[in-house]
């Protein structure tokens, strides 16, 4: 039956599922997280970037990758298939934001600390958000779908403009979202070291790190201080908020239509 139903999906989207395709596509292709912090702190990202000390790619590079370490364990061990008709995307914006009060305090030193927190938060409305859109969380794919989310960011300029931004991402980790999920699904629990994990989690480290710096960059403009710190951290969760729900948007129409079929009409609207 369900195949039926993917022939049926090659001929026309029903009217709800193309407004929900072109709700998913305004949220994915929206200017990125630069764009937004930009006109918050009224002035470009580049000259924020300049305020950092020399040593701060370092440490973002480490808190990053770290983040994504811990919220890979945390979906593993944690992210279930409890019914959930609705997300509570307010509620984990409270809590980013007590995080970000911290990280506004502290900048750069306190990454460390607030990243792999803050992280580990936006994986769990991340989660709800999923679960929202008809994911099986127990399976593999679904979690590291989550996972997916951190690499996603809206348009940049060196993106095809015959393609979206969101299909490009997606294609590139392909084979290593595959590659770990077929090691997942064999091993159950994630050793360290190994190369399936190692790629994946490198690959999402280089984009999630860019919104990474953009972020510490904000939060090292000196007016900002901890009160901007928890504006930004709010900035920055409601951003994955918005990638998360139009990616299972479109992961949901994929399992109702060929998924080839809702890329082509995703690039038509």
């Amino acid at each position: 039956m369900g195949s039926n139903r993917k022939n049926e999906g090659r001929v026309n989207l029903s009217y709800e599922d193309k407004e929900a395709l072109r709700y998913a596509k305004a949220l994915l292709e929206n200017p990125g997280l630069a764009a937004k912090i930009t006109g918050l702190i009224g002035m470009p990202i580049e000259k924020a970037l300049q305020l950092l000390p020399g040593k701060w790619a370092q440490v973002v590079n480490e808190a990053t990758r770290r983040s994504l370490e811990t919220a890979l364990q945390a979906a593993l061990l944690t992210l279930d298939d409890k019914p959930q008709a609705n997300s509570w995307e307010f509620l984990h914006k409270l809590a980013v934001a007590a995080t970000g009060a911290g990280g506004g305090a502290f900048g750069l030193l306190g990454l460390p600390v607030e990243l792999p927190l803050s992280t580990t938060i936006m994986l769990r409305s991340i989660a709800d958000i999923a679960r929202s859109e008809g994911e099986r969380l127990r399976t593999p794919d679904a979690k590291l779908a989550c996972l997916e989310v951190f690499a996603l960011g809206g348009p940049s300029k060196s993106d095809d403009a015959s393609e979206s931004a969101y299909f490009l991402m997606r294609t590139a980790l392909a084979k290593s979202v595959s590659e770990a999920a077929g090691y997942i699904a064999q091993r159950g629990l994630v050793e360290e070291g190994a190369p399936a994990i190692v790629r994946l989690i490198g690959q999402l480290a280089t984009r999630f790190g860019v919104n990474v710096s953009e972020k510490v960059a904000a939060q090292a403009v000196p007016v900002i201080g901890a009160a901007g710190g928890v504006v930004i951290n709010i900035l920055f969760i409601d951003h994955f908020q918005e990638m998360a729900r139009g990616h299972f948007i479109v992961r949901r129409l994929e399992r109702t239509y060929d998924p080839q079929f809702v890329r082509a009409e995703y690039e038509r609207l």
